[in-house]
């Protein structure tokens, strides 16, 4: 019988990002990927006058280096000790995931509402969104963190895991650069419209698959309570999950929106201009705060639906 380690990697790092999710004092890759991205960009600009090879090349180059950078690492430690290898990647994987920090972040603009009132709910929300916060009421909040949980499965998790699957932790590693990329210079302003038209577009591809697995893995969560609930969120995202700007956003969006009867989306301002965001989950009503702890209830209980399937068929493969 030949045993496929990546059946305790994989739950192990789970298992890490549950407990721990990510402390301030960690050293983080995305932290060295954010600095990398920031001078790589000066010298791509500097290089290449043409806003979106320069862009283009620049994109390639991160997350190809990323991929070597991992391969080699993981390598490195194989070769001094088999233990140290599994261990290195198992930390790397666990990086990889934002699960429980999503579910930290998420509740405590909760509890600024609940505690400090508008003003301190929106000075909690604005450190987990990108668009404008100043005008947003306490439903705006509320939609904010709740619309926040839903993205950020899938970019937060379920693309890692499902990258993870296809081609180890370099793989996941690589796709978490494609996300930095994306949330870093992917803007449609006049800095970026060009220059990281190519990021944006190559995060849309990694997350087109699994966006659109996410709607089975939310649904099949809420099933596990309610098989209302779980049907409501599917109809939803199968009517409303291509309304969204975003090719991706949408799915998951929709599926939370039907599983707790929320109008999430509308108009909102990013960067001083106001985007024209559609609702999704039109038929429902706009969340009140209980909805930010059962979005992320709901959240968590996809993240280990999805480890569970994908470990499942690593199991079922792995093993012989």
């Amino acid at each position: 019988m030949v045993f496929d380690i990546n059946l305790i990697i994989l739950p192990l790092a789970f298992g890490l990002d549950m407990l721990m999710g990510d402390p301030r004092w960690l050293p983080h890759p995305i932290v060295w990927m954010g600095n990398a991205i920031s001078g790589c960009e000066k010298i791509f600009r500097s290089w290449i006058k043409n806003e979106f090879k320069a862009g283009l090349l620049f994109a390639l180059f991160l997350i190809i280096t990323t991929w070597v950078i991992a391969f080699f690492v993981v390598k490195l430690c194989f070769a001094l000790h088999y233990n140290l290898g599994i261990c290195i990647q198992i930390i790397l994987l666990y990086y990889c995931f934002s699960a429980r920090t999503l579910d930290k972040e998420a509740t405590l603009v909760g509890k600024a509402l609940e505690t400090g009132g508008i003003k301190a709910g929106r000075k909690q929300v604005a450190m987990i969104v990108g668009r404008e916060v100043d005008t947003l009421d306490d439903t705006g909040v509320v939609s904010a963190a709740v619309e926040t949980v839903a993205e950020n499965y899938v970019d937060g998790f379920l693309s890692p895991l499902f990258f993870y699957f296809l081609g180890g932790v370099p793989l996941a590693l690589a796709y978490k650069m494609v996300n930095t990329l994306d949330s870093m210079v992917g803007y449609k302003n006049e800095r970026y419209l060009y220059f990281g038209r190519a990021a944006a577009r190559i995060d849309d591809a990694a997350n087109y698959i699994p966006a659109r697995l996410s709607v089975i893995f939310i649904c099949l969560a809420a099933a596990l309570i309610s098989w209302h609930r779980g049907k409501r969120g599917f109809l939803t995202a199968l009517k409303e999950g291509r309304s969204h700007k975003s090719p991706n956003a949408g799915y998951p969006e929709a599926s939370f929106a039907g599983v707790l009867a929320v109008k999430l989306g509308g108009p909102n301002y990013y960067h001083g201009t106001l985007v024209e965001k559609p609702f999704i989950g039109t038929a429902f009503v706009r969340p009140g705060i209980d909805k930010i702890a059962m979005a992320c209830d709901l959240m968590l209980m996809a993240s280990f639906l999805a480890m569970l399937v994908f470990w499942l068929g690593r199991f079922m493969g792995g093993v012989y």
